[in-house]
Parts: C-alpha cells; sequence; structure tokens
C-alpha cells in the first residue's frame, strides 16, 4: 500500500469518524482503521464523497498508509482499550513517528504512555478534544500536550479543523506529557459547576416565580443575548421549550432528575484535593449529581424530613429574575476562576508552563464551555499572566460586586424557602472566604495543635509554636 495519507484515525465510532470527515474536508488524505472493518466501510458510503480516504482492514495496512512521519489519531474509548491499541500500533511503527489519543484520557495515564513511548523514540501527544460529536465534526476546541517538536508537525493540522473565533483558532499547544489531557479534564469540571449553576437557576425561577418550563426558557434565550452567551444558555432554552411528543407535557418534566456521569468531574475533584485548591464550586456540582441518584437516601428523606420553610413570595418579577440573572453570572465567574487556580496550581507542580489566557481563548470556540467572558477571561490574564485570583481582574471584581447583592438575596432566599442551591451557596461562600480579612482558621490550627501537637505560627512574629495544653500551658518553639 502506497505511503500517501498525512494523517490517520483509528477508532470510528462517531467521535472518530466526525474526526476523520473534518480532516477530509479540510483536504487531508486521511487513513481510517477500525477493529470492525464493517464500520470502516459504513464511513466510506456515507462520507466518502467528502475527501480523500484511504481505508484498511488491518492495523498493518493501515500504518503503512501514512506519510513519515506517520500521525495517528487514536478515538477508542479511555483506559484499557486505549492500552490495547497502542500496544498494537506501536510495533509497527519508526522513531519520530506521533500517536495521538483524542479520547477522555485521565491525564496520569497520559503521562504514564508518553513515558513509554519516548523510550521507544515515538511522540504520544495526549490531547483534550471539546464540543462533542458536532464538534468533532465542524470544529472542536483542541488542547494536545506532548513535545514542541510533535506540535510543529501536528499543529497546523489541529489548528486547521479546529473551530475559529475572529479567525483564531481554537488549539494551541498546552504543555509537555498529561498537560493537555489535565486541561481537558479541568474544562470537564468546569462544565459540571456551568450545567449545575444552571439548573439551580432553572430551579429558582420555576420555585419563586411558579413559571413554566416555556417560559423559564424564553428567560433563558434573553439572557442569551447578553453577558452571559454562551452554548450552555442557548441549549438550556431550547431544552426547556421543547415538548415530550408522547405527552404534550414539557420536556423537562418527563425526564427523571437523576444525572450522570462519566467520571471527569470526579477526577477533577479528587486532584482539586490532591493540590489542595479550592474547587468548590464543581466539586458541589459533582456532590449534586451523586445526590440526584441517591435514590435510597432521597426516598427516605422525602418520608422523613421536615422543610419548616416558608412560602416564596415574589413581589417583583422582574427584579427576582434579574436577581437570579446576577448570582448565576457571579457564581459561574467563581467556577471559571477555581478552575484556572486549579491548572496553575498543577502546571507548576508538573512543570507545565500552561499559558492560561491561551486556554481561555481556545474555550472560546467549539467546546461546550465556549462563551461570550471567555474573552474577558482571555484579556485579564493578558493584562497579567500570573494574576493569582481572576476575581481580582478589575473587570470581574466590578463585574461581580454590581451582583452582590443580589447574589446574596438569591442565596438567602434559597435557604430561607428551602430550594437546595449548592452551587450558588458555595459559590458565594467561596468569594466571602477569599475576600476576608481573618478566618476561623486561626481556631481549626489551635484545635490541631491542642489535640495533636500539630503546631502553629503567630501574627506578630516569625516561627513555629506549640502550646503545652496538657501541661502549664507554655509556649515553646517548635
Amino acid at each position: 500500500m502506497s505511503a500517501r495519507a498525512q494523517i490517520g484515525v483509528t477508532g470510528l465510532a462517531v467521535m472518530g469518524r466526525n474526526l476523520a470527515r473534518n480532516f477530509a474536508r479540510h483536504g487531508y488524505t486521511v487513513a481510517v482503521h477500525n477493529r470492525s472493518y464493517a464500520k470502516t466501510e459504513s464511513l466510506i458510503a456515507e462520507a466518502g464523497h467528502e475527501g480523500d480516504f484511504v481505508p484498511s482492514e488491518s492495523m498493518a495496512d493501515f500504518v503503512a498508509s501514512l506519510e513519515r512521519p506517520r500521525k495517528v489519531v487514536i478515538m477508542v474509548k479511555a483506559g484499557g482499550p486505549t492500552d490495547a491499541v497502542i500496544d498494537e500500533l506501536v510495533p509497527l511503527l519508526e522513531e519520530g513517528d506521533i500517536v495521538v489519543d483524542a479520547g477522555n484520557a485521565h491525564f496520569p495515564d497520559t503521562i504514564r504512555r508518553e513515558n513509554a513511548l519516548r523510550a521507544q523514540g515515538l511522540h504520544f501527544v495526549g490531547t483534550g478534544v471539546s464540543g462533542g460529536e458536532e464538534g468533532a465534526l465542524n470544529g472542536p476546541s483542541i488542547m494536545p500536550g506532548g513535545t514542541r517538536e510533535s506540535y510543529e508537525s501536528l499543529g497546523p493540522i489541529l489548528e486547521d479543523i479546529s473551530a475559529k473565533v475572529d479567525g483564531v483558532p481554537c488549539a494551541t499547544y498546552v504543555g509537555p506529557d498529561g498537560a493537555g489531557h489535565f486541561v481537558k479534564m479541568v474544562h470537564n469540571g468546569i462544565e459540571y459547576a456551568d450545567m449545575q449553576l444552571i439548573a439551580e437557576a432553572y430551579d429558582l425561577l420555576r420555585q419563586g416565580l411558579g413559571a413554566s418550563a416555556r417560559e423559564i426558557g424564553e428567560i433563558f434565550a434573553q439572557w442569551n443575548t447578553g453577558d452571559l452567551e454562551s452554548f450552555l444558555i442557548e441549549i438550556t432554552a431550547d431544552v426547556l421549550q421543547h415538548v415530550d411528543a408522547e405527552t404534550g407535557r414539557a420536556f423537562v418534566d418527563i425526564v427523571l432528575d437523576q444525572a450522570e456521569q462519566k467520571g471527569t468531574g470526579r477526577w477533577t475533584v479528587q486532584n482539586g484535593l490532591d493540590l489542595g485548591v479550592p474547587i468548590t464550586g464543581i466539586a458541589e456540582a459533582t456532590f449534586a449529581r451523586a445526590l440526584s441518584g441517591s435514590v435510597p437516601q432521597r426516598e427516605a428523606g422525602r418520608a422523613a424530613l421536615p422543610a419548616h420553610a416558608q412560602a416564596w413570595e415574589v413581589k417583583d418579577r422582574d427584579a427576582f429574575i434579574e436577581d437570579v440573572r446576577l448570582a448565576l453570572y457571579a457564581s459561574k465567574v467563581v467556577a471559571y476562576s477555581q478552575g484556572f487556580d486549579q491548572i496553575a496550581a498543577a502546571s507548576l507542580e508538573n512543570s507545565w508552563d500552561i499559558d492560561r489566557g491561551a486556554m481561555a481563548r481556545i474555550w472560546r470556540g467549539g467546546c461546550i464551555i465556549r462563551a461570550r467572558f471567555l474573552n474577558r477571561i482571555t484579556e485579564a490574564y493578558e493584562r497579567d499572566a500570573n494574576l493569582p485570583l481572576l476575581l481580582a481582574d478589575p473587570y470581574f471584581t466590578d463585574a461581580v460586586g454590581n451582583g452582590l447583592a443580589a447574589w446574596r438575596r438569591i442565596v438567602a432566599g434559597a435557604a430561607q424557602n428551602g430550594v437546595p442551591a449548592p452551587a450558588f451557596s458555595s459559590s458565594l461562600a467561596y468569594y466571602d472566604g477569599v475576600r476576608a480579612e481573618r478566618l476561623p482558621a486561626a481556631l481549626v490550627q489551635a484545635q490541631r495543635d491542642f489535640f495533636g501537637a500539630h503546631t502553629y505560627k503567630r501574627v506578630d512574629r516569625d516561627g513555629t509554636f506549640h502550646t503545652q495544653w496538657s501541661g502549664d500551658r507554655t509556649e515553646v518553639e517548635a
């Protein structure tokens, strides 16, 4: 088989199939392969007219059809299936070839694989791809890690097929080994928070106003014309106005209220704990999904737990809607701020040197969390690449400050009226915690010293100290 394909895709489920079509539509000759040849044949039958495809039944023929240095995109299920494809593929490759894992891999797996393939003279590029099946076909946001050398060869192709905003590709080099998949993981964690906050806003409008799903959908559609403009707000308006054909009821009312998850949110929260970064909005969103699926506990709670909540009486409908909008915007900023803090901490720990402004820039299009205010985040990091807290950027300080009174009214109203708003509430608590002059952590540290001799520092002089709590309570320098 002549080596004429510029890039190859193995794994032709929906995402792999659409990526291959995207490459072909942009004029690249694409080698395609799947464990089951029927999927390869199906792709050629359906989309062969869209560009130049080179189908192969065997992995050996697939590799042989690729120009050097070979560029192979793996698009299979994360974990064991990815390792199995790598094990089959690698013996057929030669030094300098590039293997791209474009699945939702856990970044420690990417670090392991990159180390193993580098020892064999190969480039392994762990690549986050966001945008779902539509993005894969029409232009996703792409987050590749690996070596800079590999990006010199691969990057122009990825930038070509990515989404574009103001003519700028939504793809850029992220950093070494696991950096690309790490950033995609945090992207997904922010996505969890964003979705939960939107769901809470919907619930607050429903509980506070007694509004129908269609009416709330219209409110979201209006919000999508302003600062909240985003893909998730747009689809929320669409979902809420959709009617179930079978029952004639609002579609959202016939969907079981148990949200599932594939694991990237949990990974984000676990890593936040490992790094000691308080990503409270993402954590609350992840736990909210877990709570929704805690069926025995919810059944027991409904049967036994009183509310002792007052009836919610909204006197000014328009003012209440505006309060929810402002609270939603402020809470979303907190979620993004926390996510970028996590990226900064991991970048420092792993020596990745990730440009947070560039991450905001490539998230402006193609991906699930694409939103108008990502332009503002990009600008914030352009003003100060080492910005310690996104909320402290003047634009966001003003934007969140202007909605602070509304945010407090909404969180207080939710508590008084028994409406769960964990992501709204935790985001406000984080805001108040990070701006506080002094925190009760002083008491926590004193307690730790009392029962465990864990020591403490003082506000009035340097050093580390311990009080002899079980003795004469004198203080000694540790």
